[in-house]
């Protein structure tokens, strides 16, 4: 049985709106329902009753859902048991999208060791379709991500805000300009990237069209390259210029809402050595 199928079923016992408890996970209420029925068809009762008005709890549900909650607590419980007992507690696995924190990233580092010199970190590549999931699933302690909004069962500390770019091949007549708004893009062909969060589409503008398409980019690295390849267009952070250069595409500012990256970890990690990233990161966002 899949835990995450069971974190979903008692989310939406308490929202009773699919919608709002697929919100709450930040994926669409599509996938979310067939999550929903196939846990029903792998215990072989229905869970929910669902009318075009309203969802409520079948009886099943019910004792289900007490029964999940239990269960969710002890498995919360014990991973966080865990984490205390390990000997190696502060030693964090770090995921990265992209460039992280760019060239702030030694700054990060000297307030973690200015509140425990002992926290020490390993490396791991995030990409742009499981930045949050990585952190909520344990495959890494912390990630530097970017942030659009709450996702259920993590905390953002914001790290710092980079304006975008749109790359575009040096060929291009865009190439040229200034700076750029969505207006001067036109229809200019737009390469797929993979997202993580439906608020990545509002902040992606025409950017979101081909999010789902097969073979959507989900390592910003690859993103210059992929743009020389196809003559198509991306959006990046400002920093992409410094870290990922290509002889055959430009980085031009692009009007619009900046990227906000921040720093994600687990609501319920209460390690020392999580509390010293958070309060790094804390200090880290004051200092400009």
């Amino acid at each position: 049985m899949d835990i995450r199928a069971l974190r979903y079923a008692v989310t939406l016992a308490e929202e009773l709106h699919f919608g709002r408890a697929a919100q709450r996970h930040y994926i669409s209420p599509q996938p979310f329902g067939r999550h929903i029925q196939r846990l029903e068809r792998e215990l072989g009762t229905k869970l929910f009753e669902r009318t075009s008005r309203r969802v409520t709890l079948t009886p099943e549900g019910e004792r289900l859902i007490a029964e999940a909650r239990a269960l969710l607590d002890t498995v919360d419980s014990l991973t966080r048991h865990h984490g205390r007992r390990t000997d190696d507690e502060k030693l964090l696995t770090l995921g990265v999208l992209g460039f992280g924190l760019a060239e702030r990233w030694p700054d990060l580092t000297a307030a973690v060791h200015g509140h425990d010199p002992d926290v020490t970190f390993s490396y791991a590549e995030l990409d742009l379709a499981d930045q949050y999931e990585a952190v909520r699933s344990h495959r890494v302690d912390v990630g530097i991500v970017q942030y659009v909004g709450p996702v259920d069962g993590l905390v953002f500390e914001h790290a710092l805000t980079m304006p975008r770019v749109v790359v575009v091949p040096a060929r291009s007549p865009l190439a040229d300009a200034d700076r750029l708004t969505e207006a001067d893009l036109g229809d200019s062909p737009w390469l797929p990237t993979a997202l993580a969060h439906p608020a990545l589409e509002a902040w992606s503008g025409p950017a979101s069209g081909g999010s789902h398409s097969r073979g959507a980019l989900r390592h910003p690295a690859a993103i210059p390259g992929a743009v020389a390849t196809t003559g198509r267009i991306a959006l990046h952070a400002e920093a992409a210029g410094r870290f990922y250069p290509h002889p055959n595409v430009r980085f031009v500012p692009l009007d619009g809402p900046p990227v906000e990256i921040a720093i994600a970890t687990r609501a319920t990690d209460d390690r020392h050595a999580i509390t010293a990233v958070r309060h790094a990161t804390r200090l880290l966002g004051r200092v400009r």
